[in-house]
C-alpha cells in the first residue's frame, strides 16, 4: 500500500494505464488533481486550454490519431457540459476519450444546495453520454474504479468513459494499492462461423470489401485478404487508408456506389454499413458477411448471410486460411480498377474549386502527414477526394457532423505527433467555435498549419436556403473578423491567398515555421456541391 490522496491515487492509476497527455482546464473542484499534474511533469504532458470544449475536443484528436486513450480533465457542471459534444463525436466515431472530472463536496451531492457547479444528477448525465461512467468515492477506490474505466476503453467497442471524484475526496489522503494497467484479451471469433464465411467468399465472382474504424488495427490484414480474392476495398471516413489509395484495391466512397451495384459477396469488417444498406440498397443476389465486435451492430440494419463477432484482426487471421482452402487462383484486377480510379477521378474533379485545393494540400502534406477535416464544403469533399495513405491519417467526427469541432481537435493530433505534418481545413463558420485555442498553439508552440476557406457565411445552411425554400437567407451570412489580424494578434504566424498556388507556398511556410500557422483563403463564389458523390442514389433492391 502507498499513502496518496484521491488526485493522486486518480493520477498514478491512469499513467499506470499509459497515459502521458492531459488536456485540461483548472478550477475549484480540480485544484487537487492540478496540483498532483505538476509533481508527475516528468511523467505526464499537461496542455492547459482556454475552454472546456478544446480540451475535449484535442483529447479526441489525440485518440483519434493514435489509437491510445485521449485524456481531459475539466470542473463538474459548466465544465463537463461545455466538453459534451467532443463526447458525442468520441461515441459515434467509438474513440477511446476519458473524461476526468471534480465533483461538489460529497456530503452535498443529491441534496440541491446550490454549491458551485453543481448539477442535478452529473453522473446521470454522463453516463446517457458514454460507455462507462462512475463517481470514485474512496481514495482506495481510485485503482479498481480506473482498470474498469479502461477495460470499457479497450475492450468491445471503444468509446469514451468518464471518471468523477467529489472536491474533499481527492483531498483525502489513505493508503491505496495501485494496480498494473488492465490488459484487454481479444474476442475470439466463432470458428464455425469463420469456416462459413470462408465458403461463400472463396466462390465469391464479385466480392467487395467494406472497412470501418473496427478494422484500423487489422490494415494487414485486410489487404491480404483483399489480394487473395481480388476484392477492391471501400470505406466512408474512419476506414480510410486502411488499405492506401495508391494501392489499385483501395478505392473512393463514389467508386465503392458502382461497384456495389454488381458485387454478389460483401464483406463488411468494423463497419456500420448504414449508408451502403439503407441508401445503395440489398437484395436477394447480394450475400453480406460481417465481422464486427460489437454483437448489436451485426444485424442492425439487415440480417447478413454469415454475422461474425469477433476482434476484426484475430477474425481475419482464422478467415484468411479458411478463404484458401476455397479459393481459385484470380486474374488480377489491377487493370480494371485503375481504369475505374481514373474514371470517379474526372468525375469528382468537377466538384471545384475543393479538388484544386485538395490536390495542392495532399501535394504538399507529406505521404505520413496527418489531415483533419471539419464540417466544410471541403471537409466534405476531402471524404472522398483527398487521397489517404495510412490509417487514422484522415480524422473526422463520424454521424456527430460536430460543427466547430476540427481546429481543437487537429492540435490534439499535432500533440500527438510532434514529429509529423498535421494540415487542419476549416470554414470561416467552424473556426471561430475553437478559435481561442490559438493562445494555446502559440503557447506551446504546436506547430499546426490551419487553412481556413472565408466565403463568409454557413455555406452549407446557406445552400440548403436557396434549394430547399426558395433563396430565403436567414443567418447564414456571416461577419469575420480579419484572420490574418486576428492570428497575428495572438502570435502566430498568417497568410492570405485566393488561389491554390498561392497556398502551395504559404503550407511549405508553414510546415517549417515553428509555431501555429493560419492560412485565410478567400472565396468569392459559391463552391460546387460535393453531395452529389454521397448523398448518392439505390443500385440495387427498389431503385
Amino acid at each position: 500500500m502507498t499513502r496518496l490522496s484521491g488526485a493522486d491515487a486518480i493520477l498514478q492509476s491512469v499513467i499506470n494505464n499509459g497515459v502521458d497527455t492531459i488536456f485540461g482546464l483548472p478550477g475549484g473542484q480540480l485544484d487537487y488533481f492540478f496540483d498532483a499534474m505538476y509533481h508527475e511533469k516528468s511523467r505526464v504532458n499537461l496542455i492547459g486550454t482556454r475552454h472546456e470544449q478544446g480540451a475535449a475536443y484535442m483529447a479526441f484528436g489525440y485518440a483519434r490519431s493514435t489509437g491510445k486513450v485521449g485524456t481531459y480533465t475539466v470542473v463538474p457542471g459548466p465544465g463537463v457540459l461545455n466538453s459534451t459534444a467532443a463526447l458525442c463525436s468520441a461515441y459515434a466515431t467509438d474513440t477511446p476519450v476519458l473524461c476526468i472530472t471534480g465533483q461538489i463536496p460529497s456530503r452535498s451531492i443529491g441534496k440541491g444546495y446550490g454549491e458551485l457547479h453543481e448539477l442535478p444528477d452529473q453522473l446521470a448525465t454522463l453516463k446517457s453520454l458514454t460507455k462507462y461512467a462512475e463517481r470514485i468515492e474512496h481514495p482506495s477506490q481510485a485503482p479498481d474504479v480506473v482498470n474498469q474505466a479502461f477495460k470499457a476503453l479497450t475492450s468491445g467497442r471503444p468509446r469514451p468513459v468518464s471518471l468523477e471524484m467529489p472536491m474533499d475526496i481527492m483531498a483525502m489522503e489513505s493508503d491505496v494499492t495501485l494496480q498494473t494497467a488492465y490488459e484487454n484479451t481479444p474476442l475470439a471469433p466463432d470458428l464455425d462461423r469463420i469456416k462459413a464465411a470462408a465458403k461463400i467468399l472463396g466462390r465469391a465472382k464479385r466480392p467487395l470489401i467494406v472497412v470501418g474504424g473496427g478494422a484500423i488495427h487489422a490494415a494487414a490484414e485486410v489487404q491480404e485478404i483483399a489480394e487473395m480474392l481480388q476484392a477492391p476495398v471501400v470505406s466512408f471516413r474512419s476506414g480510410r487508408g486502411i488499405v492506401s489509395d495508391q494501392h489499385y484495391l483501395g478505392q473512393n466512397y463514389p467508386a465503392g456506389h458502382q461497384l456495389w451495384a454488381d458485387a454478389d459477396v460483401i464483406l463488411g469488417i468494423g463497419t456500420r454499413l448504414q449508408l451502403q444498406q439503407q441508401f445503395w440498397g440489398t437484395d436477394d443476389d447480394l450475400k453480406i458477411i460481417r465481422i464486427d465486435i460489437d454483437p448489436v451492430e451485426i444485424d442492425r440494419i439487415t440480417v447478413p448471410e454469415v454475422g461474425i463477432v469477433g476482434d476484426a484482426k484475430l477474425s481475419l487471421q482464422n478467415l484468411i486460411p479458411e478463404v484458401g482452402r476455397h479459393n481459385d487462383k484470380r486474374e488480377s484486377r489491377e487493370d480494371e480498377l485503375n481504369g475505374l480510379k481514373h474514371s470517379m477521378l474526372q468525375k469528382i474533379g468537377k466538384v471545384q474549386p475543393q479538388m484544386s485545393y485538395l490536390e495542392v494540400i495532399r501535394q504538399e502534406l507529406p505521404e505520413d502527414g496527418y489531415f483533419c477535416d471539419e464540417i466544410t464544403q471541403v471537409g466534405f469533399t476531402s471524404w472522398y477526394g483527398f487521397p489517404v495513405y495510412e490509417p487514422r491519417h484522415l480524422i473526422t467526427c463520424g454521424y456527430q457532423g460536430t460543427l466547430g469541432y476540427g481546429y481543437a481537435t487537429a492540435l490534439g493530433v499535432k500533440v500527438a505527433h510532434p514529429d509529423k505534418a498535421v494540415i487542419s481545413v476549416t470554414g470561416d463558420g467552424g473556426f471561430l467555435f475553437t478559435a481561442t485555442e490559438l493562445a494555446t498553439a502559440v503557447q506551446y508552440g504546436i506547430n499546426l498549419v490551419t487553412i481556413i476557406f472565408n466565403n463568409n457565411k454557413f455555406g452549407n445552411v446557406q445552400r440548403q436556403q436557396k434549394e430547399w425554400f426558395g433563396g430565403r437567407l436567414i443567418t447564414s451570412d456571416l461577419h469575420n473578423p480579419d484572420f490574418v489580424k486576428f492570428a497575428e494578434s495572438f502570435g502566430a504566424a498568417a497568410y492570405r491567398t485566393n488561389s491554390p498556388e498561392g497556398l502551395r507556398q504559404f503550407i511549405r511556410k508553414g510546415l517549417t515555421h515553428n509555431g501555429p500557422t493560419i492560412i485565410e483563403v478567400e472565396i468569392t463564389e459559391d463552391m460546387a456541391s460535393p453531395w452529389e458523390f454521397i448523398l448518392t442514389p439505390p443500385v440495387r433492391g427498389q431503385k
